[in-house]
């Protein structure tokens, strides 16, 4: 794990590196630079991420290459029906030698963890994420066992194939900070890709690739402290809120985001701002993670749904509405 009680680097310094980061882990992730961003916002502000895109579009080389990139200790899981409980957090296991129980960490022992297909393993063992995610921490047998700081999980799924998964219910889906869509590459995104492979691209190996360590846990905590000092005026505020009242109101919607999901908005819109150069937040620092944040936490009327209606077009509606602030 990372040692992050050396000095911290200054604000300056840990906005060059994420930088640095995002143009890192580009090399290697062709045509996804919105999804970047969004996985380092995520990282800014301590959170988790749902990745939603068809299979081959470089989910699990974005998580990856960050890891690589950031010098963090990753581990991947893959969620099948038959995974249990214990498999994510760990587990008691009895030692013969010592005659004794000890316990045997789970992958989510780790910095980056890569969830993969969150979504085809069964409620019960999606809900052993739910106390890690929220409090760091894994309980077994009554006794809190915290995760290395920092942790991020990055989830994957597949939107298109519904036979044999079970859809994340709504408390598990309002853990994630972000809900990124990653979508398929452009046609000369796709021909660099192709071109990068014809030359011999291994993604199982990205430091042969050409991803070297940029940052480190210690510029992400010095870019997290900045981020929280970011400032945020009033009118902001009631901005955020506005939106999210707006998607308790709108007849098209069952769910309306919650004060959880304002919290959630203040926190990526302070993010964006510091990457942007800025030390305070604008109306469009607001508006530029809305769907990613606010996606994944309301709901269609199923009415709605059959004529076509998505999430995102809700809230490119309610956006067009809501007076924004000077």
């Amino acid at each position: 794990m990372n040692d992050i009680s050396m000095p911290l680097p200054n604000p300056r310094e840990a906005r060059e590196a994420l930088g640095l980061l995002r143009s890192e882990v580009s090399k290697v992730v062709i045509g996804q630079d919105a999804t970047i961003s969004g996985l380092v916002v995520t990282l800014l502000c301590r959170g988790h991420v749902l990745l939603e895109g068809v299979p081959g579009v470089a989910k699990t080389l974005l998580v990856r290459a960050m890891a690589q990139a950031l010098s963090l200790d990753t581990k991947r899981l893959q969620f099948t029906p038959d995974l249990m409980p214990g498999d994510v957090t760990g587990s008691l296991i009895y030692d013969s030698q010592t005659s004794r129980f000890e316990f045997r960490q789970g992958p989510v022992f780790t910095n980056l963890l890569l969830a993969d297909e969150i979504n085809r393993t069964p409620p019960k063992t999606q809900a052993a994420l739910l106390e890690v995610m929220e409090e760091r921490q894994v309980t077994v047998e009554g006794l809190p066992r915290p995760v290395p700081e920092p942790l991020c999980v990055a989830a994957t799924q597949n939107p298109v194939e519904h036979e044999g998964t079970y859809p994340l219910p709504e408390a598990q889906l309002d853990r994630f900070l972000l809900k990124l869509t990653v979508h398929t590459p452009s046609r000369e995104d796709e021909v660099t890709i192709l071109r990068q492979h014809n030359a011999g691209f291994d993604p199982h190996d990205l430091a042969a690739a050409g991803v070297k360590p940029v940052a480190g846990a210690a510029e992400l905590k010095a870019a997290q402290q900045a981020v929280d000092a970011v400032q945020v005026a009033d009118g902001v505020l009631a901005y955020i809120v506005d939106i999210c009242q707006a998607t308790r109101q709108s007849p098209s919607l069952s769910l309306g985001a919650s004060p959880r999901a304002a919290t959630a908005m203040l926190a990526v819109s302070k993010a964006w701002a510091w990457l942007a150069g800025r030390e305070y937040v604008t109306p469009d620092d607001v508006k530029a993670l809305t769907h990613a944040t606010l996606r994944h936490r309301i709901q269609v009327r199923p009415e709605a749904e059959l004529e076509g209606v998505t999430a995102d077009n809700v809230l490119n509606s309610l956006l067009a509405t809501v007076p924004t602030p000077r």
